[in-house]
């Protein structure tokens, strides 16, 4: 009897001990981050080598609050914290962000469009605007991973064999790639690409047009065509101009220039231009 009355008051004691543990053991008590390691050593490191806020602004009984059996489930819904912002709303966070411990680590198949929508209005914006054949793709059709910019070059043939893939972005946006524009600086060479047969005459000619960039004449816009009256004004006395109001008529065109004595030009507007400046 003594013997059953000491095992009985042993189990007594330990079921209250457990008893009393498991009572007290609300879903954080008793629990540091530093003992989550012990058990859970990559997403520890994940959140070391890439966690990003979630590293810097939470631990990790801020998002797991509690442990099994005290708590059924310990994984957050991720809208526990992410709630105000449209890109918060969207379903399936997990699709792209596979990895809550490094959640800026986003990658996706070559079929997603709508998860884009809710920060990239702006691209989405000039890919509707300026329709072209990228308009038809899907966003991670290129961008594959998230903050990835592929190359044009990967998908684009270059104008010529000496033209990198970062020329590309000299006259074309990939969001609107058909609306080209380029700035002041714009080397020759990326004209000659796509324009040959005007680069080939303006080098030929030798004449002062051939010393000046393409875009200091086609300034801004792709396919702009300036007077000549832009830059050289009313060159000729106003009888001649009035003969002949088209600069081309004796000069060629101007990238392949003829002074106006040259056989090339027609031989009435030779002797009609003579005896014009003859007559002022």
């Amino acid at each position: 009897m003594k013997i059953a009355a000491r095992l009985s008051a042993v189990l007594s004691l330990v079921v209250s001990l457990a008893g009393g543990a498991w009572a007290a053991d609300s879903p954080t008590t008793g629990l540091a981050n530093l003992d989550c390691v012990k058990c859970h050593a990559k997403p520890t490191a994940d959140i070391a080598a890439a966690g990003g806020a979630h590293k810097t602004s939470v631990s990790c009984l801020d998002c797991h609050i509690g442990h099994p059996p005290a708590v059924k489930n310990p994984i957050p819904k991720c809208s526990m914290c992410h709630s105000d912002k449209p890109h918060y709303k969207l379903a399936a966070c997990l699709s792209c962000h596979k990895n809550p411990h490094r959640p800026k680590d986003i990658s996706f198949g070559r079929n997603v469009t709508e998860p884009c929508l809710s920060c990239h209005s702006g691209q989405i914006k000039q890919l509707k605007e300026n329709r072209s054949k990228h308009s038809a793709l899907n966003c991670s059709f290129c961008h594959d991973v998230h903050g990835k910019i592929p190359q044009c070059t990967q998908c684009h043939k270059p104008h010529s064999s000496d033209m990198t893939a970062a020329d590309c972005k000299n006259c074309h946006k990939a969001h609107m790639p058909t609306v080209v524009a380029y700035g002041s600086t714009l080397p020759n060479k990326d004209c000659a690409g796509c324009h040959k047969n005007a680069m080939s005459l303006l080098l030929a000619n030798k004449s002062k047009h051939s010393t000046l960039l393409c875009v200091k004449c086609h300034q801004n816009k792709h396919k702009m065509v300036p007077k000549c009256q832009d830059c050289h004004g009313a060159p000729h006395p106003a009888g001649l101009l009035a003969k002949f109001p088209k600069c081309q008529e004796c000069h060629n065109i101007a990238h392949d220039l003829n002074n106006w004595t040259k056989a090339a030009a027609p031989a009435k507007a030779v002797k009609a231009k003579k005896a014009a400046v003859k007559k002022h």
